[in-house]
């Protein structure tokens, strides 16, 4: 009876416990909730505006294109009216100069006729030589209606159907993009993007990928092309940013929406080599090296110790010089200074001829050599040897 209390209080305390859990849960999924509200009412209102601009540009384009083509056909009406009106207007003139002409000729004969035979023969004998030299049977050719132009304008209303049926075609609202981001992997100092398709009926010909860190405004393009997946570099650690991706359908030119963008962050800093050391010359970044003529030699070790198990490391070879037999590519498990090579203990490397060195021991297996353009990739793993004894810990070894 004594510990019915202590029980019920138990029971009491794991009830709490489990409400408080429950209201966390119920918390977080209220606030996905908002979260998918907020996606909803931001994307149609940026879809309102997207869809509102756009057609207030193509109205605006449409007239502008309506007035230009009716000013070039009012052009086309007045040129045809001032090329075919000249010969017209210079008919006009010839006949209106021959009407003057036969009026003053008319005038001038009716009063030496009206003067008679005698006293005013003088007259009349220079009215007759001056009509003589007048050509009053000579008629200036006026064209018949049918041979002058008679403008008009051919309109086909088929247009407005054409136009109708673009317009009615134009445009479509998608519920959701058809590419979406599967997953963002954390790299020293860069993040592996990786997208897949989600619409089936969507085929694809380009991928485009952008980024910003999520302090900025403006997203710029890193990777345009056909792979679903790229890793950004010149990520800066512990800072989130941004990443978006959208597609072009085959044979098409516009690109389709932008995904919904996710945020991913690298807590890796990225490789570098160490500084100041004699022998090599590195790069602003401190991720190329090139030897110098220095004498110093030795190795070259990175600046801190960032590549662990699980991870992958690549190196690659731009140039390649003078080879020598100890040189060579490789990782190990920390830095010991005074040797010349990583052909030593607690190292893996590759030399320049292909060789792999493990503690030192030359291996039988034999590798490409190593010359421009090579790339050297690194693997590690741990393995379990035999059981594992929780006392003592876990027996394994990296591979």
């Amino acid at each position: 009876m004594e510990l019915e209390p202590e029980l019920m209080l138990q029971e009491a305390r794991e009830s709490v416990e489990a409400a408080q859990s429950y209201r966390r849960e119920l918390s977080q999924r209220l606030q996905g909730l908002r979260e998918a509200r907020r996606q909803i009412k931001e994307s149609a209102s940026q879809t309102r505006d997207v869809l509102k601009q756009h057609f207030n540009d193509l109205k605006g384009t449409l007239a502008k294109l309506l007035d230009e083509r009716l000013v070039t056909l009012l052009q086309e009406v007045d040129t045809i009216e001032q090329e075919t009106i000249k010969p017209l207007d210079d008919c006009q003139k010839l006949i209106e100069h021959g009407v003057n002409t036969a009026e003053d000729l008319v005038q001038e004969g009716e009063l030496a006729i009206r003067g008679g035979i005698g006293e005013q023969n003088e007259k009349l004998w220079s009215f007759t030589k001056k009509a003589s030299h007048i050509q009053l049977d000579s008629l200036p050719e006026v064209p018949l209606l049918v041979d002058v132009p008679c403008l008009s304008a051919q309109l086909d209303d088929s247009i407005l159907n054409i136009v109708k049926d673009h317009i009615f075609k134009h445009g479509t609202v998608a519920s959701r993009p058809p590419v979406q981001i599967e997953e963002l992997i954390e790299k020293p100092g860069g993040i592996i993007v990786r997208w897949c398709k989600v619409d089936d009926d969507f085929t694809a010909q380009d991928y485009r990928l952008q980024f910003r860190k999520c302090t900025s405004n403006h997203f710029e393009d890193v990777y345009v092309g056909s792979e679903t997946e790229f890793i950004v570099l010149h990520i800066d650690p512990n800072v989130d940013y941004q990443f978006r991706v959208c597609a072009r359908g085959d044979g098409r030119q516009e690109w389709s929406p932008w995904s919904v963008p996710q945020i991913g962050h690298s807590t890796l800093v990225p490789h570098e080599w160490t500084a100041g050391f004699e022998g090599y010359s590195l790069s602003s970044r401190r991720n190329i090296a090139l030897r110098n003529d220095a004498e110093s030699s030795g190795v070259l070790y990175s600046s801190a110790p960032t590549y662990f198990c699980g991870q992958t490391l690549t190196f690659r070879v731009e140039t390649v010089g003078q080879p020598d037999r100890r040189d060579s590519i490789g990782v190990c498990a920390e830095k010991q200074n005074g040797y010349d090579s990583l052909q030593r203990d607690q190292a893996v490397c590759i030399s320049t001829n292909g060789a792999v060195f493990v503690n030192g021991k030359e291996m039988t297996n034999q590798l490409p050599a190593v010359t421009s353009g090579s790339t050297v990739t690194f693997d590690v793993e741990a393995v379990t040897l035999g059981s594992t004894n929780n006392n003592e810990g876990g027996n394994f070894k990296l591979r």
